[in-house]
């Protein structure tokens, strides 16, 4: 009898495993179907894979130097560049020649021996023929070849010189390149004021170049709003990229390249406990595009102390220049919301000295200020571009923005200027003397309260960047572009040796740094070597996890649509976009074989930080604000079914991305 009823017990437990195996087979066969259905996002190329596109159509062997080959702007981002092929028998030397409209906008350069003659072109005048002059020697003849390049107008948003002045008796042939602020291109114009090379992909920040001749700008992508780019590429004036790298935290404002190659750059923790930003920098391996260094300036300087009128809880410092000095091997840094340049110690990270009104800062940390010794001394104020130059003097830009930290002394705007101002410190003694300065003389006209750039050339030959100057309804302003309408923007660029002005150029727009550089260099070879991938976006943090199938979600409907959301999938991560009101919930869930990644979409215009109140327009709170997620495809793998949640409805997308 025992038997029998625990024969039945069995056959009852079998029976109703049997059940849940078909059930659950049945469920995970229904999701799995379903899934399968949903369509793939749209791709999205990125710039090092349309490189690779490019160069496979390249057809650059067997021509002559008759029939040569010309690619006008190979790679679809640089119009005012070409590459021409041809081969000779002979190894020989080929001189290029581009001609400007006089000596000082004419660029010749002299290619290294070869047989296969692959050479860059750059500095082609815009809607013109180019007569680009090709030479060299062969079988003991001359060979000279004049070759005729079109090229296309100049895009009708290209930012053209309100006005130019050029001593060119004291000046060479070098081009002014800068990087946009508020419109316009990162471009570079001649002593002419001439348009001679401009990128048409959206690259902010600093542009220079590097040891070996690439030119290092931002990448064109966010890693968040409102201007934290992915990253850096590394490239040369074609556009071609050499190497891309990507950082956790992006990329903002400035980096420098250290002796040993590696790079510093501003970046940020996103992550980071107290929801900061701008006070975090990283030092990347060329070689592996990893971390191996940084430095958290929470934990070097007090952040409640030293406030600007412009401080905030999350962006408290607002680091805007990086710069290494190997003579005292230590990092110098400019925080505009602390009105205070500040150096530490590369080793340790350790604090040796400020630079600023020590006005606001507590006993604990008066010590590292300077006590001010000499004639006509005046602190820095909202400062950019810090550096250290050869003299071991200290060169910034002082913006100059109120003159003062107690708000009942600030001097207005109209009463304001800009300058680049060099100090020499002693920080034995802890004294400051001001030794050098240019734009106080310039007054209000020359003011701008933000953004701009100080540049060593050489002893005695400096750029003063005048970038964000601001007038509205006439009057000067102390808020950058955007904030205001009827803005009238100018940049005014002025280069002076031995104290006299010898180029300034204005500009009807805002412009965020200058360079001068040359055109080419003595090591510019093409080459079609493949672009590398170093570093990563990292792993996006994940909410919380589910378990199980979906089995209760919605079509999308009116209420889904009005959202307009979208996604698109891009070489390293997925990008939602949608329209939502402050008070929308919203989550993005990725299923894969039940198990579900929910990630929550902060409805806010600065999403990285819980300790912004967010300020909306009437428009906005009724119409909602462009929101964007990005997810990072490390950490993810296979394919996932988007479902989006909103205010507690789960919508099934239809869509999958795969990783």
């Amino acid at each position: 009898m025992k038997r029998k009823k625990q024969k039945k017990i069995w056959v009852l437990v079998v029976a109703i495993l049997a059940i849940v195996l078909v059930i659950g087979g049945g469920v995970i066969l229904y999701t799995h179907l379903h899934s399968i259905n949903h369509n793939e996002i749209a791709y999205i190329d990125s710039m090092v894979e349309k490189q690779q596109q490019l160069e496979a159509d390249f057809d650059l062997e067997n021509f002559t130097i008759d029939e040569a080959q010309v690619i006008l702007n190979p790679y679809g981002n640089s119009p005012l560049t070409a590459l021409v092929a041809f081969d000779t028998k002979e190894e020989v030397e080929v001189k290029v020649t581009i001609p400007g409209k006089d000596e000082w906008t004419t660029y010749t350069h002299t290619f290294q021996k070869g047989t296969k003659h692959r050479l860059p072109i750059y500095g082609l005048y815009a809607d013109t023929v180019n007569h680009v002059k090709i030479e060299y020697e062969e079988d003991g003849n001359l060979v000279s070849k004049v070759i005729d390049i079109q090229t296309e107008a100049l895009p009708d948003d290209m930012i053209i010189p309100e006005d130019v002045y050029a001593n060119k008796e004291k000046l060479g042939n070098e081009l002014y390149f800068y990087t946009p602020s508020s419109s316009g291109y990162t471009c570079a114009y001649d002593v002419n004021g001439d348009v001679r090379w401009y990128f048409t992909n959206y690259a902010v920040w600093k542009i220079d170049r590097l040891e070996n001749g690439h030119l290092l700008v931002s990448s064109e992508r966010l890693v968040n709003s409102p201007y934290y780019m992915t990253g850096l590429y590394e490239m040369d004036l074609l556009g071609k990229i050499y190497t891309e790298y990507s950082l956790e935290g992006g990329y903002h404002h400035d980096y420098y390249e250290m002796p040993n190659g590696n790079l510093l750059v501003s970046s940020d923790d996103f992550n980071n406990e107290d929801g900061t930003v701008e006070d975090y920098i990283v030092e990347l391996d060329r070689e592996t595009g990893e971390e191996v260094k940084h430095f958290d300036l929470k934990n070097i300087l007090p952040m409640e102390e030293g406030k600007s009128e412009n401080w905030s809880s999350y962006d408290w410092f607002h680091n805007n220049s990086v710069w290494y000095d190997e003579a005292t091997n230590s990092i110098t840094l400019s925080g505009r919301h602390q009105d205070a340049v500040v150096n530490i110690d590369y080793e340790t990270g350790e604090l040796n000295w400020i630079i600023g009104d020590s006005t606001n800062w507590s006993e604990e940390y008066q010590k590292y200020f300077f006590t001010p010794v000499g004639d006509d001394f005046e602190w820095q104020w909202s400062q950019h571009a810090a550096m250290i130059t050869p003299e071991g003097y200290v060169f910034i830009l002082d913006n100059g923005n109120n003159k003062s930290k107690i708000k009942d002394e600030y001097v207005p705007a109209e009463d304001s200027y800009t300058r680049g101002v060099m100090y020499k410190i002693d920080t034995d003694n802890m004294t400051i003397e001001q030794i050098w300065e240019y734009g106080k003389e310039r007054g209000s006209e020359f003011y701008s309260p933000y953004i701009s750039d100080v540049d060593y050339l050489e002893e005695n030959h400096y750029i003063v960047h005048s970038g964000g100057i601001v007038f509205v309804d006439g009057k000067n302003s102390n808020q950058p572009a955007g904030f205001s309408e009827n803005a009238e923007l100018l940049s005014d660029t002025v280069e002076l040796i031995d104290d006299e002005v010898v180029f300034e150029l204005k500009l009807p727009t805002n412009n965020y740094r200058v360079e001068k550089m040359s055109l080419y260099i003595d090591q510019d070879e093409f080459s079609t070597e493949k672009a590398k991938r170093l570093g990563s976006l990292g792993k996006t943090d994940v909410t919380r996890t589910e378990v199980g199938s979906i089995l209760s979600s919605q079509k999308m409907d009116d209420e889904y649509e009005k959202h307009n959301v979208t996604f698109e999938k891009e070489i390293d991560r997925l990008v939602v976009k949608g329209q939502f009101k402050r008070e929308n919930e919203v989550e993005v869930v990725l299923y894969q074989n039940l198990r579900s990644n929910v990630y929550q979409v902060r409805v806010s215009k600065k999403p990285y930080t819980a300790l912004c109140v967010d300020i909306f327009t009437e428009e906005e709170t009724e119409n909602g604000i462009e929101v964007t997620k990005y997810i990072n495809a490390e950490g993810l793998s296979g394919k996932y079914s988007i479902y989006l949640r909103i205010d507690g409805v789960l919508y099934d997308t239809d869509q999958y991305v795969e990783f």
